[in-house]
């Protein structure tokens, strides 16, 4: 067979149900093999999208999200998406193609220098030099992209050597020399864990994405039940504990909610999770010398002390490791005192904001939004002030919560939204977006009709860059620039020109009955929400 059929033969071998790209000139071979396989393949309308929705994808199926593109300028837009899911740790294996090995760096048609631009931000990498290399290249990169700290892999695959023949076979299993990721904690840093959590008064989990990552939800939240600690998580972390667990606490950082950050201020022990601890979680000034004990459990030992001093680090696999501190650790009495203090400051909920100046209220928005959502409703979120209404207004007992939390994309959500309800048709899936981010991925709106799915989309509508309006209050005395947003579409129309209804409420009476509708109507929504260009995202932080 041709090296495009090889790669093909090998995403069937490794069970890949569906990719999602956009063709060019030099990747049509691989293109062309995939006619009559058993690979779905999904046309997105950029290459950045196609990469956020195998994002979505892999977060949802638990299994590596694959995206493919062309040369040149395919390459290049699927890089934003590569480096998003490499600081997010979302497994991803990308196929770009790139231009006949002759002509390499030569400066020809469409061709750049794909492996050297994504050698920052992805996980490993490879320029294919052989059709006969591809097999081994295909079973290695989808072992990497999911094993230890997962990430995205990229396989450079020049047009004549997808072309190439070969005798096609597969690898049955993966030697990679000095690739061997930690998965159990060392016995030693285990028993020092457990000394400092019975030593201290008042001890916190905080739970990072890695938590999600390696399916440490459960185990994580029976650890807690059992020795009576509180509960805080990241942004990322968001939804690896029901908000209505008696532990949990809810999101920290400055864009936290007031229980959660009051617990990480007073806690003396803090036990992080699959936390890398950026510094929009924790203020590393306030713990760097104030005696306050940490351990930090993480699969990817580069973490570890990265951003806060560590008294126990502790490399391996979440769920593995908390699974030996449950075995190991017995429950101090005390603990609980400290929990139920905390659960009294919770316990007392926080009124959701009202609009600073009109418009609709976003927290009261999601209250009743939560309120027609079934519990396992996937919510993917994009970045600015849009996404922390939805961190701090989730509710979702069973769901999943996505966004771009490391990287910050805006345009995230939409795509993501797609591969998430494409690796589960069954579930409820909602994206929330602003007018900023929305036109940085409405082109994808195709995408979704052509597919004929159901995702309900709700777009905060406040005519300004709002997170850059808020920034620029705070710390450039108030000078506005490059922030107005006016001259934009009427998105309801604009949706209407696809075929997907919608409707735009303005005051919260009509948002309330448009949540209504958006969940009655069959298929694909828009729910326009006209909001106060003066509502702050930072209304319930207190740090």
């Amino acid at each position: 067979m041709t090296g495009a059929q090889a790669i093909v033969k090998a995403l069937e071998m490794e069970g890949v149900e569906l990719v999602f790209g956009y063709p060019g000139a030099a990747i049509c071979p691989v293109y062309d093999a995939l006619r009559g396989s058993r690979v779905r393949h999904v046309l997105v309308r950029q290459e950045q999208n196609a990469g956020h929705a195998a994002s979505g994808y892999a977060r949802i199926s638990g299994r590596p999200g694959v995206c493919i593109a062309t040369s040149g300028p395919g390459a290049t837009n699927l890089m934003t998406a590569l480096a998003g899911a490499y600081m997010d740790s979302i497994p991803l294996v990308a196929i770009t193609g790139q231009v006949a090995t002759s002509l390499l760096g030569r400066d020809v048609f469409q061709e750049v220098d794909t492996t050297g631009a994504a050698e920052p931000f992805v996980k490993h990498s490879y320029l294919a030099a052989r059709a006969s290399d591809l097999p081994r290249i295909l079973k290695e990169a989808f072992c990497i992209a999911a094993t230890g700290r997962p990430g995205p892999v990229l396989i450079d695959v020049p047009v004549d050597v997808q072309e190439e023949e070969l005798d096609f076979c597969y690898p049955d299993r993966v030697d990679i020399p000095g690739y061997r990721p930690t998965v159990k904690g060392h016995a030693g840093q285990i028993r020092r864990a457990c000394q400092l959590l019975a030593e201290s008064a008042r001890p916190l989990i905080c739970a990072g994405g890695g938590v999600l990552t390696a399916g440490a939800g459960e185990v994580l939240r029976a650890f807690a039940g059992e020795a009576g600690i509180p509960i805080v998580s990241t942004m990322m972390g968001i939804g690896a504990v029901a908000p209505s667990h008696p532990n949990y606490m809810g999101m920290i950082g400055s864009h936290g909610v007031r229980s959660a950050n009051m617990a990480l201020r007073r806690a003396d022990l803090l036990l992080l999770v699959g936390a890398r601890v950026g510094d929009r979680a924790i203020d590393r000034q306030s713990y760097e010398g104030g005696g306050v004990g940490i351990i930090h459990i993480d699969i990817d030992p580069a973490e570890i002390g990265k951003n806060v001093g560590t008294d126990v680090p502790i490399v391996g696999d979440a769920k593995t490791v908390l699974e030996q501190l449950q075995e190991a650790y017995a429950p101090v009495p005390a603990h609980r005192s400290w929990l139920m203090l905390m659960q009294q400051y919770r316990d007392r909920g926080e009124e959701p904001s009202a609009a600073g100046a009109g418009g609709i209220a976003p927290q009261r928005f999601f209250a009743g939004l939560w309120k027609l959502l079934p519990e396992d409703t996937i919510l993917a979120a994009d970045v600015g002030q849009n996404q922390i209404w939805a961190a701090a207004g989730y509710r979702g007992e069973r769901g999943a919560f996505l966004t771009s939390g490391g990287l910050g994309v805006m345009g995230y959500s939409l795509p993501a939204a797609i591969g998430a309800k494409l690796a589960a048709p069954g579930r409820v899936v909602c994206a929330t977006c602003g007018d900023g981010s929305f036109p940085m991925m409405m082109m994808e709106l195709g995408t979704l009709m052509q597919e004929g799915l159901d995702i309900k989309l709700v777009l905060f509508q406040n005519g300004l860059l709002g997170m850059i309006r808020e920034l620029q209050d705070r710390h450039f005395g108030g000078r506005h620039i490059a922030i107005d947003l006016s001259g934009g579409p009427d998105f309801v129309a604009l949706a209407a020109a696809y075929g997907i209804p919608g409707l735009c409420v303005e005051t919260q009476a009509e948002a309330e009955e448009g949540i209504r509708r958006m969940m009655e109507t069959p298929g694909p929504f828009l729910l326009v929400c006209k909001v106060s260009p003066q509502e702050d995202s930072h209304g319930q932080a207190v740090l």
